[in-house]
């Protein structure tokens, strides 16, 4: 397993980025909140999973561990894949997460797209205990600053696996009812909670 990679950012967007190591260049999947630690950074070191199929490797990356361990905590439940366990690391952070499994808030975890009450009440049965031993709740919410965020916004949702037509409807609409959102990450959240 490729434990992290540790170069120079040669490409980033809200979904992923290319990684330059020794000359190659890797495609890695990340969050928002991995998004929002590496917007200002150029060289970087990210710690990565890879997951093996039988006709695909990809690989995903995180800004620190303790978003490592959740989504590897997320992707042993059954029913919710990677990219499901991205979209929900993407609409919470880890903090919100790990308070909304040890607190067993059906709702808060319902709202997330892909995730219906029953594999809500499967991740906290699963998770609780694990989440518990990974350490206290705190509450931090990194904000970031970001260009063109519609257009970034929209970027980061189709590579999530969202319909383009639909997607870009309700940024629009989120943009004309808030025109206070001046970051892409608050855009996304705000549509995730919408397409949910």
């Amino acid at each position: 397993m490729i434990a992290y990679l540790k170069g120079k950012i040669t490409f980033k967007n809200p979904a992923y980025i290319y990684v330059e190591c020794g000359g190659v260049g890797y495609h890695v999947n990340i969050s928002l909140h991995t998004y929002q630690q590496l917007e200002e950074k150029e060289e970087i070191k990210i710690l990565t999973y890879l997951q093996v199929k039988e006709d695909s490797h990809a690989l995903y990356g995180f800004y620190d561990e303790r978003e490592r361990n959740m989504f590897i905590h997320l992707i042993s439940v059954s029913g919710v894949g990677v990219n499901t366990a991205r979209v929900m690391l993407s609409g919470m952070n880890v903090d919100e997460m790990r308070s909304a499994i040890i607190n067993e808030q059906v709702a808060t975890l319902n709202k997330i797209k892909g995730i219906g009450p029953k594999t809500a009440k499967r991740i906290i049965l699963d998770l609780k205990d694990k989440v518990l031993k990974d350490g206290a709740v705190a509450d931090t919410i990194v904000p970031t600053v970001s260009n063109t965020i519609v257009d970034e916004a929209l970027s980061a949702m189709i590579a999530l696996g969202f319909p383009r037509n639909t997607v870009n409807k309700q940024l629009n609409a989120i943009m004309a009812s808030q025109p206070n959102i001046t970051q892409v990450e608050d855009l996304i959240k705000a549509a995730l909670k919408q397409l949910s």
